[in-house]
Order: structure tokens, then C-alpha cells, then sequence
């Protein structure tokens, strides 16, 4: 860059158009420390989060008591959902032997049984026969 132009117009218009390119070079340079700054920051954050806490202790559930069986030897079902009459009223959960009121009934598993006593109670109650919550270890208090 030694050729120059002579002249102080020239030389002038040279002088401005270096000061914007160091005024626009500092502008960008700025930009570039905030966004690097931001990049740390969510690197801590993310590196924060990823440090392993202990997991919460299951919850306890009591053992389901044996299949029951038939003469045969078979399993019988568990439990027995009996629909109610009409929506109004709530549906009735059975064990699998009860013989009480069991009209347009169906059967479901243990695991569906507890969920539904334990978290429908509007919904769905125990009979007061067999009591399938004492048998699933259910707290009616």
C-alpha cells in the first residue's frame, strides 16, 4: 500500500473509508463477545442440569396376593368391573369369585383395579361383599 494518491481529497476519502471499516470491525467484535458470553452461560446452565440427582423412591405398593384358581387348576379371573344401570351411578369393582350383582360385568387385571379404586373413587367403588381394597391392599380410611 505504498502507492498513495498525491492529492488531500483522495487521501481524505482513503482516511474515512478505513475509519468505518475499524468502526464496523469493532461493531462486529462486540457482537461476537456477547454472543460468545451468551454460549458460556447456556453451556453452564445445560452442564448444571445434566449433573445426575438420586431418583425419587418408587412408591410402595403392597404384593397382589396369589392367582386364584379353579378346580381345574386354571386362573380365575381377578377382579370383575360391573357397569352400573345408568351414568349416574357409579360402577362396582369385584373380585373374581364374587357372585353378588354381577349383571353386564367384564374383567380386568389387578393393576387396573387398584388404579381405578385408587384414583376414581367418583367414579368407581368397591363392593361391599368381597371388598377387592382390602384384597389389593388398598387404604379405604
Amino acid at each position: 500500500m505504498n502507492e498513495l494518491p498525491p492529492d488531500p481529497p483522495r487521501l481524505r476519502a482513503i482516511l474515512a473509508h478505513l475509519d468505518k471499516q475499524i468502526a464496523d470491525t469493532e461493531t462486529v467484535a462486540t457482537y461476537l463477545r456477547l454472543q460468545r458470553g451468551a454460549v458460556l452461560a447456556a453451556i453452564s446452565r445445560t452442564e448444571r442440569k445434566a449433573v445426575p440427582r438420586p431418583a425419587p423412591p418408587a412408591p410402595q405398593r403392597p404384593p397382589a396376593p396369589a392367582t386364584r384358581r379353579d378346580s381345574g387348576g386354571r386362573p380365575t379371573t381377578r377382579y370383575i368391573v360391573e357397569r352400573p344401570a345408568s351414568a349416574s351411578k357409579t360402577a362396582l369393582v369385584h373380585t373374581g369369585d364374587c357372585t353378588k350383582g354381577l349383571t353386564a360385568s367384564r374383567p380386568i387385571e389387578a393393576d387396573v383395579a387398584r388404579e381405578v379404586l385408587t384414583n376414581d373413587p367418583k367414579g368407581f367403588q368397591a363392593c361391599g361383599a368381597c371388598h377387592p381394597d382390602t384384597e389389593l391392599g388398598i387404604d379405604t380410611a
